[in-house]
């Protein structure tokens, strides 16, 4: 037993600290029923530096109530997740102070120019830093996945079977395949279609139905043929669900890492697959060092997020892959303008309130801009057509 005095100096923190945490109901020390001193046990002092670790790595009071509660019922898993939570601030804080210093670099660079200075420039500048903060920071989960993960393999399944037993409901292209690769270094010249018989045009057929989830099984097979793991290489699946594409390449004898924003989703994961790494995590804060992954997969996640934030997350895969590390993603995708134009008008034009409520919800990438952005940044693409919209893109660096 010890009193606040020697317990403060024990943990090298003030007395007023511990009385704070006892205020807020962290703590809860037994009192002497001669004077109401409070006396403090070895437990008490475990507490207490778990709390005092907590804090330092910038864990709200909220936050550490639940963990310690968690630790009172011996769930290691949950408090875990409430460690991972906090991990993934922390690279979120990370992450925005590099862009900070390297826009400021950038703007030291502009003013070590010849000649006058265009201030016009440190304002556009700073007003892209601006818009990409607010990219980052608004991201949130309007669709509840936590909800949806008891269902979540049973409807892909269901909405599989749809797509195999009604092919017209995906119009004119759903059966095309997709080419076989033997070669995982076998990639097609720049922005090359792997199916040729799915160009865009105005006489699309619109689907009668949406469903998000149509040809799944053998767009998750095609990205895992295209990265073709060497056995011990490190992947990331990026909003992996239940694991189904890690599931996947973790067979194909890769060490594969999953993250999600939604823990019940992590959950099943980690129930699927115990011997899989699973974290909680974004696209747009990866909580990993940098160059940690050979290759960055992504299945059905992607269109969860806007332009600016879609942007955001390619330069995350960047920044985790190794030099020669290469990225697939299996999404939903408009193949350019022309199609997306078109694919609205015949929405309207039929009232389809499903295919409306998706485009207004979901943000469907331009398949050519993701290739020209790659291609800009030294990869080589190419890409295979499912149905209408469901797209399967590879790309390699040239380096």
């Amino acid at each position: 037993m010890m009193n606040i005095k020697e317990a403060a100096s024990r943990l090298g923190i003030s007395a007023r600290a511990i009385r704070f945490y006892e205020e807020k109901g962290l703590i809860l020390p037994a009192k002497q029923s001669s004077n109401g001193y409070r006396t403090y046990t070895e437990n008490d002092i475990w507490r207490l530096q778990t709390i005092a670790a907590l804090r330092e790595i910038g864990m709200s009071l909220q936050d550490i109530t639940h963990a310690l509660g968690e630790i009172d019922q011996g769930n290691q898993q949950r408090l875990e997740e409430y460690l991972e939570l906090q991990q993934a601030v922390m690279y979120a804080q990370w992450i925005e102070l590099k862009r900070m210093m390297d826009t400021t670099q950038r703007m030291i660079d502009l003013n070590r120019q010849d000649g006058p200075l265009d201030v016009s420039h440190l304002h556009d500048l700073a007003d892209s830093a601006r818009r990409l903060r607010e990219a980052r920071q608004n991201w949130h989960d309007r669709w509840n996945y936590d909800t949806q993960a008891a269902i979540h393999d049973q409807r892909v399944q269901a909405e599989g079977r749809v797509s195999t037993e009604h092919p017209s409901i995906e119009g004119r292209h759903h059966s095309a395949t997709p080419s076989p690769i033997s070669d995982e270094n076998e990639v097609s010249p720049p922005h090359q279609d792997a199916d040729h018989s799915a160009p865009s045009d105005s006489n699309d057929t619109v689907q009668s139905s949406f469903y998000l989830y149509h040809n799944y099984e053998e767009a998750l097979e095609q990205t895992a043929q295209w990265i073709s793991p060497a056995l011990g290489e490190k992947g990331l699946d990026i909003g992996t669900g239940t694991g189904n594409l890690a599931g996947k390449l973790l067979q194909h004898g890769a060490d594969m890492t999953a993250i999600d924003q939604s823990r019940e989703m992590l959950r099943r994961c980690r129930i699927k697959y115990p011997e899989m790494h699973v974290k909680l995590g974004n696209f747009l804060a990866l909580p990993f060092a940098d160059h940690s992954f050979d290759f960055v997969v992504s299945s059905f996640a992607f269109h969860h997020l806007s332009p600016d934030q879609q942007l955001l997350a390619l330069q995350e895969m960047q920044r985790v892959l190794t030099s020669r590390g290469r990225i697939g993603l299996t999404d939903l995708m408009f193949v350019d303008a022309t199609h997306r134009d078109s694919y609205i008008r015949q929405a309207e034009t039929t009232g389809h309130e499903e295919q409306l409520r998706a485009l207004r919800e979901r943000h469907f990438p331009l398949l050519g801009e993701l290739c020209s952005w790659l291609e800009q940044q030294g990869y080589v693409t190419k890409h295979v057509r499912h149905n209408e919209l469901l797209h399967t893109l590879l790309a390699v660096p040239l380096r």
